[in-house]
């Protein structure tokens, strides 16, 4: 079964073109004009092993708020078509992620229901061009536009590359967890029979 989506979103603000398969090999091809943002989507791909393909034109003449909330929207509609009917699929996963001094958590839930709890602070408001504000709205709109429940943790950190870059790589963690399939379940996991 093929769980890969390609997602395009054209606004006045931005132009994004987006391949996204579940069962990749952590390929990615990233341009986004913003290079910290791309460094975060490289290590999402690499660290949940999916391939990911984006390119996106944006009006980085006004701030990098556009670009990455709408990158935000349409991961989130990829993962959703991606993962399909979510028969088979184990639902929920989650990653405690050390890198530095930074140590993230991350839980996420395929319920269909979109929830952000969003428990980090950054002590740098700029990591190079990337304004650090921009990690909430991202995630705000990934666990929006594909149904899901994202709860993000930051238990510790000083240096903010270190804390959003460990934020990253635990959300890419645990939905690699969140989508992989597992034998014992013939449905979905859920007492209501749908997700």
């Amino acid at each position: 079964m093929s769980r890969n989506a390609e997602v395009e979103r054209v606004t006045k603000e931005t132009n994004i073109i987006m391949k996204l398969d579940l069962d990749g090999e952590g390929k990615s091809t990233i341009d986004t004009g913003i290079g910290f943002f791309n460094h975060m989507l490289e290590g999402f791909a690499k660290h949940g092993f999916f391939d990911l393909d984006v390119k996106i034109n944006g009006d980085l003449h006004v701030d990098g708020h556009h670009t990455v909330e709408d990158a935000g929207i349409v991961l989130g509609n990829a993962i959703k078509q991606a993962v399909g009917d979510k028969k088979g699929i184990q639902r929920y996963g989650y990653f405690i992620l050390p890198m530095d001094d930074a140590l993230a958590l991350c839980a996420v839930d395929l319920c269909s229901r979109p929830y952000l709890q969003f428990d980090c602070n950054f002590p740098q408001s700029m990591v190079g061009d990337f304004d650090t504000s921009l990690v909430k709205e991202f995630f705000y709109a990934v666990c929006y536009s594909a149904g899901m429940n994202i709860h993000l943790k930051l238990l510790s950190g000083e240096n903010s590359h270190h804390m959003i870059e460990a934020i990253f790589k635990a959300f890419a963690k645990a939905l690699d967890s969140a989508v992989m399939t597992e034998p014992r379940i013939k449905d979905v996991l859920s007492t209501k029979g749908s997700l």
